[in-house]
């Protein structure tokens, strides 16, 4: 229904539109020194939110086991094989979404994909020859131990996404990769921003993760991310948690075609009176645009990609906003 629908805007956004501080660093971690060190333990890498007195905002951390750097355990993809995971455990999400865990038969290895790449499944239905394959971009972190994640929203006459909804515990998925899309090293532009719509939300989130969890990348990061209804924002809490904890590096812009009557966000789509205001300047030096979403997204937004080689030509609300084509990523 996304796709079919062209971005409109009903009504300018209610929003508050913050401007970015030069410092990097959460507005936590620069009000109190950070806590000493916890003891070392055999807890997985884990982003946890830490209350300061008086502030109410977190310290974003990523740990690893005391045993072994992530760089030094077993990878589960190599680009090459195909690798059957067994179902951990399922969550259902909304309505049509669930989160879905994929164990690895080595508890210690790690998927180490590359940020920003995703991975592909597949399964051949039943009565077919053919296989049905499909790119996921897990939403586990890309050096968590023992296991990774998808979440997946079930469209109908959806294939593949229609199968992994029907799995239980025990039952199994084939992967394969990792298929880089955009290799991201820390630093690599002053400010990036983040235009996506429904499940194209999912390499969005990894790269602004991989930004975050880096001390020393202080890359800002705007994201503006449209949806039909409030139920349909994937990831708002992970979203909202590193907005929360980096307010002078990280703002989130949601627009619904149908919001509830409370909502205090954008109404409509994603149009270009939006995005010219939240966006940084085309003639910023060292500024990315990504774009990810349903083929209507990109129509009106950046043009279609030709193929996973070939970005296409720029056009659309960011051509007409005087981005150049260097200047945008089409996931």
């Amino acid at each position: 229904m996304f796709a079919r629908q062209a971005f409109r805007c009903a009504q300018p956004l209610k929003q508050s539109f913050r401007k970015y501080s030069a410092e990097a660093a959460p507005k936590a971690a620069e009000a109190t020194p950070p806590p000493p060190p916890p003891k070392k333990s055999n807890l997985t890498p884990i982003y946890v939110s830490v209350g300061l007195a008086g502030l109410g905002a977190g310290i974003y951390r990523y740990s690893t086991t005391a045993d072994a750097e992530p760089k030094d355990r077993p990878k589960v993809f190599n680009g090459q094989d195909w690798v059957d995971l067994k179902v951990g455990a399922v969550e259902t999400l909304s309505h049509n979404t669930k989160r879905v865990r994929f164990d690895f038969d080595d508890k210690e290895a790690i998927g180490g994909l590359p940020v920003a790449s995703a991975l592909l499944t597949r399964f051949k239905p039943e009565g077919k020859e053919k296989f049905t394959l499909r790119p996921y971009t897990p939403t586990s972190d890309e050096e968590q131990p023992g296991y990774l994640e998808l979440v997946v929203k079930a469209y109908p006459n959806g294939p593949m996404s229609e199968h992994i909804h029907s799995l239980s515990e025990g039952q199994t998925l084939a992967f394969k990769g990792p298929i880089v899309k955009y290799p991201w090293t820390p630093n690599k532009h002053d400010h990036i921003a983040l235009i996506a719509g429904g499940t194209g939300i999912t390499p969005m989130y990894q790269i602004a993760r991989q930004i975050f969890k880096n001390p020393d990348d202080r890359t800002k990061v705007t994201l503006v991310f449209g949806n039909v209804k409030e139920e349909d924002i994937l990831l708002k809490k992970e979203l909202e948690e590193l907005e929360n904890t980096y307010p002078q590096r990280f703002r989130a812009f949601y627009v619904l075609d149908q919001p509830p009557k409370d909502w205090a966000g954008g109404k409509g789509f994603i149009t270009k009176e939006l995005l010219k205001t939240v966006l940084p300047e085309p003639k910023e030096e060292n500024v990315k645009l990504f774009v990810c979403g349903p083929p209507g997204l990109y129509k009106a937004i950046s043009g279609a990609k030709v193929s996973p080689q070939d970005q296409g030509e720029l056009s659309g609300v960011l051509s007409e906003l005087g981005y150049n084509k260097d200047q945008v990523f089409k996931f």
